[in-house]
């Protein structure tokens, strides 16, 4: 395989439930294991947001949070920890809990530019030793109400799972008029500079 290394046996461990960024690492043929952090994000966004935090250092804080409460219980791991923010002008949107807020959602996002702020946190040893961040820019388009009830009755609970209700991969890109930035950092990681950091430590072959 394409990502293993003959340099050293450092494993790679994804601290995140995530499939679309599970999927990410998969088809780049980076070998790795899962062990989400189980953290409680809410309040620490919640807290981050009243102290005037950006939305991309809140994203920051919970992927360094997540990568160094795995790394501690396994130290001589990479760990990679990541977490995404939809900021409409300053309103951060989480996922939506049930069809009616997915609606809600889609008809403030209709027509408007949102942002999916980004960032990845890599930790060994109970530490931080790298991070990145990205905020790609989406603007839907205007659709009618009617289309918006038929792609709910297509896409199902599916969207649920996603903040925003929509995956770009699939039907969500129905939605969009425009995007700028990055496709993987859309889909929850900034791959091209996670896999030239593993590189560089071995973990891949350049």
């Amino acid at each position: 395989m394409i990502g293993n290394s003959s340099n050293n046996g450092l494993e790679i461990i994804l601290a995140s439930a995530s499939s679309s960024r599970a999927n990410l690492l998969h088809n780049a043929c980076i070998p790795f294991k899962t062990r989400a952090s189980n953290i409680d994000e809410e309040p620490i966004k919640d807290s981050l947001k009243k102290t005037g935090a950006a939305a991309i250092e809140a994203a920051e804080a919970l992927a360094e949070l997540k990568a160094i409460t795995v790394s501690k219980t396994m130290p001589h791991a990479l760990v990679i920890g990541a977490d995404q923010i939809l900021d409409l002008e300053g309103e951060w949107f989480d996922k939506p809990v049930d069809i009616k807020q997915a609606r809600e959602h889609l008809l403030s996002l209709r027509g408007r530019t949102h942002h999916l702020a980004t960032a990845v946190v890599i930790a060994f040893g109970g530490i931080r030793v790298w991070h990145a961040h990205d905020c790609p820019a989406l603007t839907m388009r205007s659709f009618s109400d009617a289309f918006i009830d038929q792609y709910i009755a297509t896409a199902g609970d599916a969207i649920l799972s996603s903040v925003g209700a929509y995956h770009l991969e699939g039907l969500g890109a129905q939605l969009f008029d425009k995007i700028d930035g990055s496709f993987f950092s859309i889909l929850g990681l900034p791959m091209l500079p996670v896999m030239d950091f593993l590189r560089g430590r071995g973990t891949m072959l350049s």
